[in-house]
């Protein structure tokens, strides 16, 4: 998949919640069908990433782990009321 117009959100260095909290205000601030891409070094953004996605109905398109980073591709996919 081709993420080149993904803007990213470095939470790198961050740990839980502040890395999902970051997330959840950049993607307040995007259009509904733009992607954000997440690098953390966090583990527990493995579960927290998908269950914030599941919860506010985001899509999830891809999840890499490269050495010690996590990389995360969010398509926001609602506009809250």
């Amino acid at each position: 998949m081709d993420f080149s117009e993904a803007s990213t959100l470095d939470t790198s260095g961050l740990i839980c919640p502040e890395p999902v909290m970051m997330l959840h205000n950049k993607i307040r601030d995007i259009a509904v069908g733009e992607v954000i891409e997440m690098i953390a070094t966090d583990p527990s953004t493995e579960r927290d990433v998908p269950k914030f996605c599941a919860f506010l109905g985001h899509v999830l398109l891809n999840q890499k782990q490269l050495n010690k980073k996590y990389y995360y591709y969010i398509q926001k996919t609602v506009s809250p009321d």
